[in-house]
């Protein structure tokens, strides 16, 4: 991600100023007050994903508004949705007032006025903010309206992948292709777009491909979070999800793979990192069971599918290095 904005080098009576205007660039033309001017502070930072962008946003408590006035004056006409990641905030759109703590989801409309604080009883509130062009949302308006300005309630599964993928891209230093863009893009407005029908119960107005993908990433996620069971496949896959044997094969081999592939290159990751850390003494054979292998005959033949060499091989190579 690039700073954007960071206000710790500003002479104090300047950083309210720069911030308006860098918001207005960066996120959407608002008015700000600030309750303590003078000890202002705020960050900013962001990703290009394709037509979307990913901010990482830290500030000092203030409050903001999106007035009828100002949308008629300007309009990127975005969905907005905030990750809060410390603080409290607060948003009004659409007859909703929430007020959300780390964890809490929101999603806003820049077409429609809103009100936004930062609690004035705490020293620095963040968030991670996806904005993208409503255009781009695969749900309709009717479903989508209601919701904005409301606190999300999306289901575990797909509000914990959609978490995640936000995090994680969000405290990432890698530089991606425009081709890397335009695929996350997609992929995460598309994971919004599930957590929004969730919070509706109406995943059935996603259109086919957009369910596809949320419901691939998912399936993935489930399977990172399972690995240590050596039951894992596509069995258990099926069941956490409520779907069919079918249909998990049919989710994966959209995606050109398998969930058997999935689990051997996640497990096989995991004990490379394991294997090749020396502060980890365990024995190879608790390392395999440690990430679902406990029988260390077919644990080792599948290191060795994966790297060429056996685990004690790769062990003894990678830890020569330190």
């Amino acid at each position: 991600m690039r700073t954007v904005l960071d206000t710790t080098g500003l002479p104090s009576d300047e950083r309210t100023s720069v911030w308006e205007e860098t918001a207005a660039l960066a996120l959407v033309t608002q008015r700000f007050r600030f309750p303590d001017p003078e000890r202002f502070g705020a960050l900013i930072r962001a990703m290009e994903l394709g037509a979307a962008q990913l901010s990482t946003i830290a500030y000092a408590p203030l409050v903001s508004y999106r007035s009828a006035r100002l949308i008629r004056q300007s309009d990127p006409e975005f969905y907005q949705l905030a990750l809060i990641t410390s603080g409290r905030q607060g948003v009004e759109q659409g007859g909703h007032e929430t007020l959300l703590g780390p964890g809490g989801m929101v999603l806003y409309d820049s077409s429609q006025p809103f009100q936004g604080r930062v609690e004035t009883d705490q020293e620095q509130s963040g968030c991670v903010l996806l904005q993208f062009p409503r255009q781009l949302m695969p749900l309709p308006d009717r479903v989508v309206r209601p919701v904005c300005g409301a606190a999300l309630k999306p289901t575990a599964g797909m509000g914990l992948v959609f978490r995640q993928m936000l995090t994680t891209l969000a405290g990432s230093d890698t530089e991606l292709t425009g081709g890397d863009q335009a695929r996350l893009g997609t992929t995460v407005v598309d994971l919004a777009a599930a957590v929004v029908a969730g919070h509706v119960e109406q995943a059935s107005a996603l259109p086919p491909e957009s369910r596809m993908s949320a419901l691939y990433h998912a399936m993935v996620g489930f399977i990172v979070r399972n690995l240590p069971d050596p039951r894992l496949g596509p069995a258990t896959v099926a069941a956490a999800h409520s779907v069919s044997l079918r249909t998990v094969h049919r989710v994966f081999q959209a995606h050109e793979t398998t969930v058997g592939d999935v689990i051997r290159r996640a497990r096989m990751s995991r004990c490379r990192r394991d294997l090749a850390d020396p502060r980890d003494a365990s024995p190879v054979r608790a390392i395999g069971a440690r990430w679902g292998c406990p029988r260390p005959s077919e644990f080792t033949r599948a290191f060795r599918a994966a790297t060429g060499m056996t685990p004690t091989e790769f062990r003894a190579l990678a830890q020569k290095r330190f």
